[in-house]
């Protein structure tokens, strides 16, 4: 299968949802920006597919990126093309991209099992915990992998205004 082959509308991954849980399917999500894939990236992906059967990544639309404050210049890469990396990984076995800033709309609409957080946002309060409670879910804290984040390569390269 082709990565762009994963790389579904919410309304229709709802859809395919729909038989994975008709079959007894535990489904994971979480999202992001993904903007520079790295090891850090793999390493929380590969955890939260460990954690059931399907695995959907939300990844944030480019004018989310914009709303979320990471910087004039980002994203760097485009959503389309992001999602498309994110779906080409083993671990991941869809993606969708999503406009909310949080992914509220994104959770009531897909209807996960477990909602996968980074380990940073455990002491905090979570705006999405909300729409996981609403549809049953639970949510689970990946391990952090220290020292490996989009903003530490762009820091490293250079590429960030200081």
């Amino acid at each position: 299968m082709r990565a762009t082959d994963k790389v579904l509308r919410r309304e229709d991954l709802a859809r395919e949802l729909e038989r994975v849980r008709g079959r007894g399917g535990k489904i994971i999500f979480t999202c992001g920006v993904f903007d520079l894939l790295h090891v850090g990236h793999v390493r929380y992906l590969e955890f939260a597919r460990a954690l059931g059967d399907v695995l959907v990544v939300g990844v944030n639309s480019d004018d989310s990126v914009r709303r979320l404050g990471k910087g004039p210049e980002r994203p760097l890469v485009p959503a389309e093309e992001r999602a498309e990396l994110v779906a080409a990984l083993a671990s991941v076995d869809y993606a969708c991209i999503f406009d909310e800033l949080r992914p509220d709309e994104t959770i009531r609409i897909l209807r996960p099992n477990i909602h996968v957080k980074d380990a940073a946002y455990q002491n905090a309060e979570l705006p999405e915990a909300k729409a996981v409670a609403d549809v049953g879910g639970t949510i689970v804290f990946a391990p952090r992998v220290e020292g490996r984040s989009t903003t530490a390569l762009l820091d490293r390269l250079g590429a960030r205004e200081q």
